[in-house]
C-alpha cells in the first residue's frame, strides 16, 4: 500500500518510460515533510580490539532501498552498496513479488566496507541518524508495508551484540520520541538476493526524479552535514564495479 503519489512504484514507472522533468521536481511543495536527520551518540559498546579482516558486510533495511543505497555509496570506507532483498526465500525474491508485502522480504542493502576505515558501529550510527526513522513500524515515508520495515540482518554474534546494545543505548537516552522498532534478526548464509539491475544506482542515475529529489537527496545533504569526515562526493556505484 502506498500513502501518496510520490511512492516508489510511481517513481519506478515514470523512470522506466519518460522520467520526470525538473519541472515535476519543482512542483513538490517545500512545505511537505522530507527525510530528516537526528543527531545521536555513537555506539558506546564497541569491540576494543582492532579488526582483523580487510572487508566486512552489513545488511540493513530501512524503507526504499534506493535511499539506503545512495547514502552508503557516498560513505567513506564503503566499497560497495548493493540493493536487494532479505528476510525471505530465493524463489520469490523479485521486485514484483516483494512489492506485494507477502513474501517476508524487506528491501535491503548489502554494504561491503573496510573495517579499518569505517566501523560497523559507525555504519549503524549513520543508519539510525540519517537513513530511516527506526520508530516507524512497517513503513518509511510514503512507502507502507512489511517490505519497507526497519531491520538489521546480523551475520555474526558480534554484529548482533553491537546492534542490540546500540538500540538499548538509544532507547535509554530517549533519542527518539517513540520506542525503536528496528528488528535485529539473523541473516542466513544465502539470505540476501540482489535486486534487478534497474534498481541499482537508482538515485545516482535519476537525481531529478520527484521521489529521489524529495526523499533521498536530503539524506545525502544530511550525511554531508552531520558526518563530514565520513562523506565523500563521488558515489561508489554498482555499475562501475
Amino acid at each position: 500500500m502506498k500513502k501518496i503519489n510520490l511512492s516508489k512504484t510511481t517513481a519506478t514507472l515514470a523512470a522506466g518510460v519518460l522520467g520526470l522533468s525538473v519541472l515535476a521536481v519543482s512542483l513538490v511543495s517545500s512545505a511537505q515533510a522530507i527525510e530528516s536527520a537526528v543527531r545521536i551518540p555513537a555506539p558506546s559498546n564497541l569491540p576494543a580490539s582492532a579488526p582483523v579482516a580487510n572487508s566486512e558486510t552489513a545488511v540493513l533495511a530501512g524503507g526504499c532501498f534506493w535511499g539506503v543505497q545512495v547514502v552508503f555509496q557516498h560513505t567513506v570506507g564503503v566499497t560497495q552498496a548493493l540493493s536487494g532483498y532479505a528476510g525471505g526465500s530465493k524463489q520469490n525474491a523479485t521486485y514484483s513479488m516483494v512489492e506485494s508485502g507477502g513474501t517476508g522480504h524487506a528491501e535491503s542493502v548489502k554494504i561491503t566496507f573496510d573495517p579499518h576505515k569505517i566501523s560497523y558501529g559507525k555504519i549503524l550510527q549513520i543508519y539510525f541518524s540519517i537513513v530511516q526513522d527506526p520508530t516507524e513500524l512497517n513503513r518509511q515515508g510514503p512507502d507502507v508495508g512489511s517490505q519497507y520495515r526497519s531491520a538489521i540482518f546480523y551475520q555474526n554474534e558480534q554484529q548482533k551484540r553491537i546492534a542490540t546494545d546500540y538500540i538499548a543505548q538509544l532507547d535509554a537516552a530517549k533519542v527518539y520520541p517513540a520506542h525503536i522498532v528496528t528488528q535485529v534478526t539473523p541473516l542466513p548464509v544465502d539470505g540476501f538476493y540482489a535486486a534487478e539491475s534497474y534498481h541499482q544506482d537508482f538515485a545516482t542515475l535519476h537525481p531529478q526524479q520527484a521521489y529521489i529529489a524529495h526523499f533521498d537527496l536530503p539524506k545525502l545533504e544530511n550525511l554531508k552535514q552531520l558526518f563530514p569526515t565520513e562523506y565523500r562526493a563521488k558515489a561508489v556505484t554498482v555499475a562501475a564495479q
